[in-house]
């Protein structure tokens, strides 16, 4: 090898390890947040889960049959939970248009619609 494909090689192996080097650093904090940011799914639903064997709330299942029959020719696409409000969101569809139901979990009453 010539003098400048030397010089050349070890440059270019020097930025190749300085960007797997970022791209581990990356990862490592990619990874350190990982779990917090899958856990708040978990969270809302165990928080769910819990509250109702506490019988502070009712079942999805409960909430799904009360509204799900006042949404005629709508495509329910499904729940999400928060504890925070203790309320189900629950997500239908229809001619392109998304319509969010409002839940009190507690009581079961509509507290909001969206459209």
């Amino acid at each position: 090898m010539t003098r400048h494909r030397v010089h050349s090689y070890r440059k270019h192996r020097s930025v190749q390890g300085a960007r797997g080097l970022l791209a581990l650093l990356c990862a490592g904090m990619l990874a350190g947040q990982a779990p917090g940011a899958l856990a708040a799914p978990g969270d809302a639903q165990g928080a769910a889960r819990r509250e109702m064997r506490e019988g502070a709330v009712r079942s999805l299942r409960q909430i799904e049959r009360q509204v799900l029959p006042t949404m005629p020719g709508m495509q329910y696409l499904g729940p999400e939970y928060d504890p925070a409000a203790m309320a189900y969101r629950l997500k239908f569809i229809r001619d392109g248009r998304v319509v969010f139901v409002d839940v009190d979990a507690r009581s079961g009453a509509v507290i909001g619609q969206s459209r």
